[in-house]
């Protein structure tokens, strides 16, 4: 089941939906700083896009994440982060349903 009240606070943030549009095709978002692990992308290449602080943009992931719309990986010292297409695809299907 997703939240889906959740998923619409966490779309509502510019800087949020274009790091879900990123991360839709991370090898043309982050060339060079990107090398496909089948984990994701590390936190530090999203942050060092968009400019921001380190702070700022984990505030914006740990909503990404507890809205399930990025699955977040640890390795280590590194964090990797990638889309979760399954509640994406089932937000958009409940979306057009219901709208």
């Amino acid at each position: 089941m997703i939240d889906t009240d959740l998923i619409h606070k966490a779309l509502a943030n510019p800087l949020r939906r274009d790091i879900l549009a990123w991360l839709k095709v991370p090898a043309e978002a982050f060339p060079g700083r990107f090398v496909d692990l089948g984990r994701g992308v590390p936190v530090h290449a999203i942050q060092a896009r968009s400019g921001l602080s380190q702070s700022t943009v984990s505030v914006h992931v740990a909503l990404l994440v507890e809205a399930r719309l990025l699955v977040s990986t640890r390795v280590g010292q590194w964090i990797f982060l990638a889309r979760n297409e399954e509640v994406i695809r089932s937000f958009a299907e409940q979306l057009s349903l219901h709208l």
